[in-house]
């Protein structure tokens, strides 16, 4: 069986949301592939330097598995493929960052070499696919983000409570501090309502959105970081799934939520648009846009029956994203006698 060389953000063991190396490297050993993976080096800069030496000395090696997202993490995405040209290994991006279009403005000379000269581009969203294509960028292969669907049991929630969800990373980019602002005007016609937040603070945002709330006097409980395990377990007690993110592409906390009945109401940056069709499957409003998400929220508290239509279709939807479904492309890519 081949060896793959995984690259990423391997941090979840250490307090931070699983990403693509978490969830999608354990997948594939599963079906007999032997992954190695570089880093889980909490410092950024040690990190990619372990990614380098890892990729510079491990033999044996058939493919790398490169994690790319739009922000500084797209630069050890560039300089690993850069090793792999040298050594002769092929390597595949696997595209995460909802911004990566605009890396194809800023840096066009980069993206070009990084991407033109890959095995293939797997791309888990169509909204990237599309983007990418505009940029005539070859061999570009729909992958879908994958989750193990048999561990997320659909809950249908018959009495709606306004008890509303959020989990991801406490940063800038995922505007925590919308949250808030969503809740503060919920709570103007439903005193009763209630926002859990799930995420490590990874840029001081988690201390801003503690005083907003306290400051408003909200109703907001807090959890650092809890195992897939547990949040899975503390989303029976929540009706409402927000995402108040300004940048996304195919986030599995959305695919996740979908998966288990809860309402989904995002704000319709980047891919979201292709993941979640508005009054279909959730419900999308402008980015920063508090009121028009609590009004939103509102709407589905007000109407059971669309709420129970949107959820159902969302979990029909997310059935394509099991990984009994997706393994089967990539085991075509992995097992190619050419790779």
């Amino acid at each position: 069986m081949k060896h793959l060389l995984y690259i990423g953000n391997k941090l979840a063991q250490k307090g931070n949301n699983p990403t693509g190396i978490d969830v999608l490297g354990p997948l594939l050993e599963k079906e007999g592939y032997r992954v190695s993976y570089a880093s889980s080096q909490s410092n950024k800069i040690v990190r990619f330097f372990v990614m380098l030496f890892k990729t510079l000395t491990t033999k044996k090696t058939d493919c790398v598995l490169i994690d790319t997202y739009s922000t500084t993490n797209f630069w050890y995405a560039f300089w690993i493929s850069r090793i792999c040209k040298i050594r002769n290994i092929n390597y595949i991006p696997i595209l995460h960052g909802g911004n990566l279009p605009q890396r194809w403005v800023t840096h066009p000379r980069y993206c070009k070499l990084l991407f033109h000269q890959a095995y293939c581009n797997v791309c888990p969203s169509e909204y990237l696919r599309q983007a990418f294509q505009k940029m005539n960028c070859p061999k570009l292969v729909s992958i879908p983000n994958a989750i193990a669907l048999d561990s997320y049991s659909f809950k249908k929630r018959k009495t709606l409570r306004p008890k509303v969800l959020w989990v991801r990373a406490f940063a800038e980019l995922y505007n925590p501090l919308m949250a808030i602002a969503v809740l503060a005007d919920l709570a103007k016609n439903y005193p009763e309502a209630e926002l859990c937040m799930v995420g490590p603070d990874k840029d001081g945002s988690l201390e801003p959105v503690k005083n907003l709330a306290a400051s408003l006097g909200l109703t907001v409980t807090f959890f650092s970081q809890l195992p897939k395990s547990a949040w899975v377990a503390l989303s029976e007690d929540y009706d409402f799934f927000i995402n108040t993110t300004h940048f996304d592409n195919m986030p599995v906390s959305v695919i996740e939520a979908m998966s288990l009945g809860l309402g989904v109401v995002s704000t319709n940056v980047g891919g979201m648009p292709f993941l979640i069709h508005d009054q279909e499957d959730g419900l999308l409003v402008q980015d920063n846009d508090a009121l028009a998400m609590s009004e939103a929220l509102q709407l589905l508290l007000k109407n059971a029956s669309l709420f129970g239509e949107i959820t159902e279709k969302a979990r029909r939807k997310v059935a394509l994203f099991h990984w009994e479904v997706v393994k089967k492309s990539w085991n075509d890519i992995l097992q190619n006698p050419y790779l």
